[in-house]
């Protein structure tokens, strides 16, 4: 997944192999929760998404709509006559927030939870019993501050990331977790992370601001160029994880608790 409203972008991401193009609308409170995070903080609007619909053909176009509030039901029915394929709830917190989510879409898109309140995280049984959830992805970046957590990736490391997943595995509901940059970069090596995704069930990443910059000093032909070779990168090393032993993933399990507590340790 990435993100973008830049149609060009998403032509080029779209054409290297990215699933789903992601327009995010979310504003409500995300500054006060992220303010003090170097985070992606979107400046985009609804009408981006007619902008790129017809750029958008083989990969899925999905969008991040606000929490539940008195404006969810023109905010989803806009957005869903717009074109988006998949709609994706943040910051929800019970079984009720859900099921209003669910029942103003009505069937008529695919609908993803963004899971990143702990509210969320204690309530979460009584919420997958909600039917018509397509899919669930953990927001590590709020889920950790609500842990009140230095990194993100510690709730990788201790365990909650995979006491979360199987409980998406219980219902069979499709699920993923964080993002990652290209190979060989990040804080924590994206190898170590898609591993962790790997071993994890994992289904699904998003691309972070880091995998490909498309800042203003970049030309379309390098920028598409950049991002055929990382995401080719990306579903080799993908293609190689099929191919490791139990003691691979183990291992990789033991470096990546390790490194984060490193990273957390550090002055």
């Amino acid at each position: 997944m990435y993100i973008t409203n830049n149609p060009t972008i998403a032509r080029i991401a779209q054409n290297a192999g990215v699933d789903r193009i992601w327009i995010d609308l979310e504003t409500l409170g995300k500054e006060e929760r992220q303010g003090h995070l170097d985070s992606v903080k979107s400046h985009h609007s609804i009408s981006d998404i007619a902008a790129l619909r017809p750029f958008i053909d083989t990969s899925e176009l999905m969008v991040r709509i606000n929490p539940i509030n008195d404006d969810s039901k023109i905010e989803i029915n806009t957005v869903i006559d717009y074109g988006a394929d998949l709609i994706m709830l943040p910051m929800f917190r019970n079984q009720t927030e859900v099921q209003a989510f669910i029942d103003l879409v009505n069937g008529r898109a695919k609908t993803m939870l963004l899971l990143e309140t702990a509210e969320a995280e204690t309530n979460v049984d009584s919420i997958l019993t909600v039917e018509g959830i397509d899919e669930i992805h953990i927001g590590l970046n709020d889920l950790h501050l609500a842990h009140k957590m230095k990194f993100m990736f510690e709730l990788l490391a201790d365990g909650t990331v995979e006491r979360l997943c199987g409980s998406f595995r219980k219902w069979h509901i499709p699920y993923g977790f964080g993002g990652v940059a290209h190979m060989g970069t990040g804080t924590l090596p994206a190898e170590s992370i898609l591993a962790e995704h790997y071993r994890l069930g994992s289904s699904m990443v998003i691309l972070s601001r880091g995998f490909c910059p498309a800042g203003n000093t970049m030309s379309s032909k390098t920028l598409e160029y950049t991002f055929i070779e990382r995401v080719k990168a990306l579903r080799d090393y993908e293609n190689k994880l099929s191919t490791q032993t139990e003691e691979f993933f183990r291992d990789n399990q033991k470096l990546v608790k390790q490194s984060v507590m490193k990273i957390v340790n550090a002055d």
